[in-house]
């Protein structure tokens, strides 16, 4: 939905005018700056999100919103917040303004949009037949794993396995870079590789992301069913990885020794898109 179709159904800015919170310690600030912490969000499921972008797209996705908190002076300057604002008090979301102050206590983005939300955690069904499959592995960079979460809902992958010291997926720098992904894209959380073998169907063969490997990418057969492996820039992937997944490679010119762990799976996720599209 554009923010013009919004305009179309929700012309006029939201009119409600409720008590404005104006101390950064008023108890639902408090409670929801706590989903800050990883903790708090595994315990409440329960999940802050910040920005038009995000909050549209989890209102697309039939997310359950409990509460929105906005600072009119920052909606007022953005049409495209207004109209999600209308949008969400059509839907008797209970709407709650705040001093900018306030409000950017909930966020750590440099230029707030001045929209944020307490929505439930995403918890998407797996799909019943799954041939492409994403396992991140000790990926720490909370950029790249929004990026490849992002990247592998594009490619057409069936679900996202975060796996050993892996980021937390509802880190809120990797939610922004999953652009929505989050809420359309069915995604678990596996503390070790036990766990992602339960997850994986008998059929699924796992391949690894490796600069030195000898086996090439677009070598390998991606019509059948698969799992990539992206382990992370600094230490690469977990010793059990290497257990269970065989590696192949990107060639590359030149003395470059690998490639950012968001653009390799990128490359690699597009290739097996590219076979499956013309298979």
């Amino acid at each position: 939905m554009s923010d013009n179709s919004l305009a179309l159904w929700f012309p006029q800015p939201p009119t409600k005018d409720p008590t404005v919170i104006t101390s950064t310690d008023n108890p639902q600030i408090k409670e929801a700056r706590k989903l800050q912490r990883r903790r708090q969000r595994h315990k409440s499921q329960s999940l802050l999100l910040e920005g038009v972008r995000l909050i549209r797209d989890a209102l697309q996705s039939n997310a359950h919103i409990d509460t929105i908190f906005f600072a009119p002076d920052l909606v007022q300057a953005n049409s495209g917040a207004q109209n999600l604002l209308a949008a969400l008090m059509q839907h008797s979301i209970p709407c709650q303004p705040c001093t900018i102050e306030v409000f950017k206590s909930l966020t750590e983005t440099q230029t707030p949009q001045g929209v944020a939300a307490i929505t439930a955690l995403p918890t998407l069904p797996l799909p019943n037949e799954a041939t492409l499959v994403l396992i991140l592995d000790q990926v720490r960079d909370p950029g790249n794993a929004g990026t490849l979460l992002r990247t592998a809902e594009a490619a057409g992958a069936n679900f996202v396995i975060f796996g050993p010291d892996t980021v937390d997926p509802f880190n809120d720098k990797v939610v922004r870079a999953g652009m929505g992904a989050h809420f359309r894209l069915p995604l678990r959380i596996c503390t070790d590789w036990s766990q992602i073998a339960t997850l994986l169907p008998p059929s699924v063969t796992c391949y690894m992301a490796q600069a030195d490997a000898k086996r090439v990418y677009d070598a390998i057969d991606w019509t059948a069913p698969a799992a990539l492996v992206i382990g992370g820039e600094a230490a690469g992937a977990s010793r059990d990885a290497y257990l269970h997944a065989a590696p192949l490679a990107i060639p590359m010119h030149g003395p470059v020794e690998s490639l950012n762990a968001a653009v390799a799976g990128a490359v690699i996720l597009f290739e097996a898109s590219r076979q499956r599209r013309y298979a």
